[in-house]
């Protein structure tokens, strides 16, 4: 007769193990035996898969979670809530904490929620929510007028320590940044409101989408852009797969970066195309994506691959405004060459203003934002990180060439477009600059925090796009679309100032389109 099983109580990182390990394939049965628990355990992770990476993502430290075996709730669970949510906020922006600041904060939410009975913020309650969270302090040391400088330089030759440690290489460093965009923001005598651009002589637009960028130090590897939209699939998608757009395509309520999506990204987007990278470089398959300190980006212990070998660190929150790459010209300089790419298309296109404004959609702005990325140089990428890898310019051997992009060189292009030749410097300047602040995560106010809190969200729509772009849906088949190509072809070569390469584009899709309606007709 075989003894009883000793009783094991997982950790949260075991969980979060044995999470990756479902997700990648591994059997209930197996799991089991590896780990000495009963198949039953590991259903109930698989079932509360959620709410252990939600928990684990909102945590502050790996070390802690490797300790910690329960996610005890608290006895005021709204109010734990809501206190996270500020904290997380307040972190994100660098703002400084203090056990005193998040006690009084706390005795606000409780009143502010309507709790009943009577409450203190004492130490030991500081002690347990930082327990429940795994947040290694609360205190955010450095004050941001006095004390940012030095920790900059105490990060920078911290982190360089770190990388000659791992023995990793430029080529192997990552920064990946969100931004809010407000793609359909165009300058014509434009004022701007919180949340829109509103533009003389059309109604209020809402427009906007989260974009994030991901480049390696050099900038020889820049990742497809991540974009967050409201709608699964807005109308002006049509057919197309979403697997084939320019950029990685995700849908939120909001619009806005969430902890789901970007462990979505990281596992299934950031890790196998830095591989492909890495493998094609001749390099070691590890590497280090360096990020800020935004309530979207799960914890460490989340964000790495199986193997350990890619992985994320954090940028201190006193610091990251200072130093992120990302921040040092790269998200302005892409949103430059959108909005310059834009006036651009308007003006080949000969459209007035009203009119272009009018046909632009989400597929056509999300192709434009992918081309506004492509032109951003690798000089501007790896320039960004000077403050953090001095050496990387002379290593690499790089032209620090100015940018293209300049209020000059829209101002030029304003020149030729309809209504706006008047258009002042500084108007350019602010209309470039409309978004610069914008977070690629949701900031909420403290009622919002309370709503929250209390499980109450707002009423929106997942398809408001859809309800916006009112183009209507048609399929397109094989003949049709050969037939197109076959008169663009024509038109083409009676243009005699069409370069060769131009044709020659259209003829391989004109292959392509038969082979596929070949192989339609075979099947058939």
């Amino acid at each position: 007769m075989s003894g009883k099983r000793k009783r094991v109580v997982l950790t949260i990182k075991d969980k979060l193990d044995i999470i990756k390990k479902l997700e990648d394939g591994g059997s209930s049965k197996q799991l089991a035996v590896i780990y000495g628990i009963g198949e039953t355990t590991v259903r109930d992770i698989r079932k509360n898969k959620e709410k252990i990476i939600t928990y684990a993502s909102s945590s502050d430290s790996t070390s802690l979670l490797a300790k910690r075996k329960s996610m005890k709730p608290s006895m005021y669970e709204e109010l734990d809530r809501a206190m996270l949510e500020w904290f997380n906020q307040q972190r994100a922006k660098g703002n400084p904490v203090s056990g005193p600041i998040c006690a009084k904060r706390a005795e606000f939410f409780f009143y502010a929620l309507g709790m009943d009975g009577d409450f203190n913020p004492s130490a030991g309650w500081l002690t347990r929510f930082k327990q429940r969270h795994s947040i290694r302090e609360i205190n955010i040391r450095n004050e941001r007028i006095h004390g940012d400088e030095t920790a900059v330089e105490d990060f920078c030759n911290n982190f360089r320590d770190f990388i000659e440690r791992e023995n990793l290489q430029p080529e192997q460093i990552y920064n990946a940044d969100e931004t809010g965009l407000f793609w359909k923001c165009l300058p014509s005598r434009t004022s701007v409101i919180k949340g829109k651009c509103t533009v003389s002589g059309h109604k209020s637009i809402e427009e906007r989408v989260t974009v994030m960028c991901c480049a390696n130090a050099t900038g020889l590897h820049k990742l497809k852009l991540c974009v967050v939209g409201k709608a699964r699939k807005p109308r002006s998608f049509k057919s197309t797969d979403t697997s084939n757009l320019p950029v990685s395509y995700f849908s939120q309520k909001g619009a806005w970066m969430d902890l789901s999506i970007f462990r979505q990204w990281f596992d299934k987007i950031f890790v196998p195309q830095v591989r492909e990278h890495l493998r094609s470089k001749g390099l070691q398959e590890k590497a280090v994506l360096l990020l800020d300190n935004s309530p979207t980006h799960p914890n460490e212990n989340v964000l790495r691959s199986d193997d350990g070998q890619i992985f994320a660190k954090y940028l201190p929150p006193n610091v990251a405004s200072l130093i992120q790459p990302s921040d040092q010209g790269v998200v302005a300089t892409m949103k430059r060459n959108y909005r310059a790419g834009l006036l651009q298309n308007n003006l080949e296109e000969g459209n007035d203003l009203k009119s272009f404004w009018k046909k632009l959609t989400l597929l056509d702005a999300l192709y434009e934002v992918a081309m506004a990325w492509n032109l951003v140089k690798p000089v501007t990428i790896s320039r960004a990180w000077k403050k953090i890898l001095p050496t990387i310019e002379e290593k690499e051997g790089l032209d620090f060439d100015e940018e293209d992009i300049s209020v000059a060189a829209v101002a030029t292009i304003l020149q030729h477009t309809k209504g706006l030749e008047n258009v002042t410097t500084e108007n350019i300047e602010k209309w470039l600059e409309v978004d610069s602040t914008e977070p690629g995560y949701e900031v909420l106010s403290d009622s919002e925090i309370i709503r929250r809190a209390q499980g109450q969200t707002d009423e929106s729509s997942e398809n408001e796009e859809e309800e916006i772009e009112l183009i209507p849906e048609r399929h397109v088949n094989h003949a049709a679309a050969l037939q197109w190509t076959e008169n663009l072809l024509d038109y083409l070569e009676q243009q005699g100032d069409m370069i060769l390469p131009d044709r020659l584009v259209i003829r391989k899709l004109r292959a392509t389109i038969r082979n596929k309606q070949k192989m339609t007709n075979s099947s058939q």
